[in-house]
């Protein structure tokens, strides 16, 4: 079965094309895909306010919201689980095939929460239900953007990891800007009655074509040059989990902090910001999807110069600088955004994403450049898996519930800085990688 693999994989297919061009092909695949992704989490996210009171009937809004978000974070649960498996995979067998898996997968799963019955229709089978297909969500995802990152690094040439690697989270703020725009024409164009009713379901269901477009790119995608070169000279490791736990696990950690500080400022910077804006300053839904929907296009035009900018700078430089404007912004903008104007409120999120592009863009380079090829989706599924599960998972939650107790508006604020400052202070252990090859 190995001759056969590596006879898949044969060297000439990784000198016919110009390292240009196939970084530039992998970079679009990537961006592609995990934009998906993000558009399906987004989904649940900006939905989240319409499936509390359908899947989780309360008198107290804050309790079903807390319940909706506690299913958001549940996901993320299942991603080192899941992370260790399909890391395995695509240490095992290649990162092309657990690509494809992970975003038809995502497909599915997602398209299924759109057809799911109601707890009026089915009683508790239907959190029960919703639950099933987070968790399913959550096993997908936890290969996607880790696999496109790999991918991107070991299909772009040497001092340019950064830029094309960029392109993996473009994706993340597309994703989030077409998750946007879908629920702000939605509820735009129905009744509060009719978006309750089935007009939520539309989100959801709409992932349906995405994924077989994304599908589709992905089919024709080659093994990665890096590790097809590989394989060439040896056999994968029979024993990926164990090998990085042995030989990898400082890497391991810093990635972790790193990555959990990063997801902090996704999750907190876009998704819980516009429960912060409607559901807590009373904001319209519909304006604030508009916003979300700008802000991440605006976002992903800034990535390609930031991840271009480490390559000359350096990792950490750029990351810290990401990092420190974090710390500095998010709580003044908060207090900017509760002064009751929409379009005070729109500079506000803007100024306090800005941070968000530098972390997301130059993060994922990073990360793959921390683990050897014959570990690297391996390494870096339990790294960002686990960072994801600790600054995404719970986040969200925390912060809603941290706010019905405390009644302090500036609690995701303060999460945020201080996730900020533990990654600030984990990348003056890390490496600088910028401009060496791939262990």
């Amino acid at each position: 079965m190995q001759n056969v693999h590596i006879a898949d994989l044969a060297i000439p297919d990784i000198v016919t094309e110009t390292p240009e061009r196939v970084g530039k092909r992998a970079a679009v695949a990537a961006a592609t895909g995990t934009a998906i992704e993000y558009y399906e989490f987004g989904v649940y996210g900006f939905m989240a306010a319409f499936l509390g009171p359908l899947f989780f009937p309360s008198s107290d809004p804050t309790a079903a919201l807390l319940s909706t978000l506690a299913v958001f974070g549940s996901a993320f649960l299942v991603r080192p689980v899941g992370g260790i498996l399909l890391g395995r995979l695509g240490d095992r067998f290649g990162r092309r095939v657990v690509l494809l898996t992970t975003i038809i997968g995502m497909g599915v799963a997602t398209v299924a929460i759109g057809l799911l019955p109601t707890t009026a229709q089915v009683g508790l089978l239907a959190p029960a239900l919703l639950v099933l297909a987070r968790l399913a969500q959550g096993f997908f995802a936890c290969g996607e953007v880790v696999g496109s990152a790999a991918f991107v690094a070991e299909s772009a040439p040497r001092g340019r990891r950064g830029f094309f690697g960029a392109f993996t989270p473009v994706g993340v703020a597309l994703g989030g800007a077409l998750a946007a725009t879908v629920c702000g024409i939605t509820t735009y164009c129905l009744t509060p009655a009719q978006m309750a009713e089935w007009g939520w379901r539309v989100p959801f269901l709409l992932a349906l074509p995405l994924v077989v477009f994304s599908g589709l790119m992905r089919h024709n995608l080659e093994e990665t040059p890096a590790f097809r070169r590989f394989l060439a000279k040896g056999q994968p490791p029979k024993a990926p989990v164990r090998d990085v736990l042995a030989t990898q696990l400082g890497s391991v950690l810093k990635v972790v902090l790193i990555a959990g500080g990063q997801n902090v400022g996704y999750w907190v910077g876009l998704v819980f910001m516009n429960l912060y804006l409607t559901a807590h300053l009373g904001y319209p839904k519909t304006q604030v999807y508009w916003i979300m929907a700008a802000i991440g296009v605006i976002v992903a035009t800034m990535m390609p110069f930031w991840g271009g900018l480490s390559d000359r700078w350096g990792r950490r430089k750029v990351l810290g600088i990401g990092f420190t404007a974090y710390i500095i912004l998010v709580v003044p903008m908060m207090l900017l955004m509760a002064q009751n104007n929409i379009w005070l409120a729109a500079l506000a999120l803007l100024i306090s994403v800005l941070p968000m592009p530098i972390v997301q863009s130059v993060g994922y380079p990073t990360y793959s450049e921390q683990f050897p090829t014959p570990l690297r989706y391996t390494g870096m599924a339990i790294a960002i898996n686990l960072g994801a599960m600790i600054g995404g998972g719970l986040t969200p939650y925390l912060s809603t519930w941290l706010l019905a107790t405390t009644g302090n508006l500036l609690v995701p604020g303060f999460l945020l800085a201080g996730a900020a400052a533990i990654a600030l202070a984990t990348l003056s252990c890390l490496p600088e990688t910028a401009q060496d090859d791939l262990a």
